[in-house]
């Protein structure tokens, strides 16, 4: 039976690798871009902006919590937030991905567009993070962008083009050499009690979930912490991009290529019914 199960499963890797030539053809035949189903998602889904919602009412829920807890000598109160899909969500970036055929993530594209502030608040971020300004609950930016020399500025002037509470430019933290968060994050603990962390990636919350291809190492270090999620960890949806892909390919931005295409596949078949 494993014999005959292996023969299936091998004819199924030899069928849909006959397949990918077709889809990977991006450049020439957008119709099957890989991108489609998860920018089409992103770009129209109800229930993408209800996610949003959803997670900062449960912020916002915390928050009131730690101030009816709050007592004279307490450190202050804070939350530390990411940035991108989290705050902000870069919608036209990915519909200008699409239009171009690409069905990978694209740097140049990426860096030439953040000046744009074409970014728009994510559903519920604005009130969210006002809320926690009238209540003195110090926000902290932390992100990984990388722009050259601007970087900072740039990630400061989208801040504000939302119209976002910065308090002071020592509430905005851009790496761009690193994705790790954890030494920023570190420092703000010594200083304040962080309420929430707020991302759309683990590694947004601590360093332990980036891990470099190995899918189930990532899916057992996110179950230790199961607990966290929903009250310490405040996760937002993003299956266009982040550390994920670093867990299938060794990288979270994979170049495009036939390789990589079939990678991806792969992993979308990761479990499949093996019809007779």
């Amino acid at each position: 039976m494993k014999k005959q199960m292996k023969s299936i499963i091998t004819v199924g890797v030899a069928a849909l690798s006959a397949f990918i030539p077709t889809i990977s053809s991006a450049d020439n035949n957008n119709e099957h871009n890989l991108l489609g189903y998860s920018v089409a998602w992103k770009q129209t889904a109800a229930e993408y902006r209800a996610l949003y919602y959803q997670g900062f009412n449960l912020a916002k829920m915390h928050l009131d919590k730690a101030l009816m807890e709050y007592k004279k000598g307490d450190k202050p109160l804070a939350i530390v937030t990411d940035l991108d899909d989290t705050l902000v969500l870069p919608l036209e970036y990915w519909g200008k991905l699409i239009q171009n055929n690409k069905d990978f993530f694209e740097d140049p594209l990426w860096d030439e567009w953040i000046p744009t502030n074409g970014m728009i608040p994510s559903p519920g971020s604005k009130d969210f993070l006002e809320y926690a300004k009238r209540n003195n609950i110090d926000i902290f930016y932390v992100t990984s962008r990388n722009q050259g020399e601007p970087t900072w500025d740039l990630a400061k002037q989208n801040i504000l083009a939302m119209g976002f509470p910065l308090k002071d430019d020592s509430h905005l933290t851009v790496l761009t050499d690193t994705s790790n968060k954890e030494t920023r994050q570190n420092e703000i603990l010594k200083d304040y009690n962080v309420v929430v962390f707020l991302g759309d990636n683990l590694n947004d919350f601590r360093r332990k979930y980036y891990i470099k291809g190995d899918v189930d190492g990532r899916i057992a270090k996110m179950e230790e912490d199961k607990d966290l999620f929903g009250s310490k960890y405040i996760l937002f949806p993003n299956p266009t991009d982040g550390h994920w892909l670093a867990a299938i390919f060794g990288e979270s931005e994979p170049e495009a290529s036939q390789k990589n295409r079939e990678v991806l596949l792969k992993a979308a078949t990761k479990t499949a019914w093996q019809d007779k």
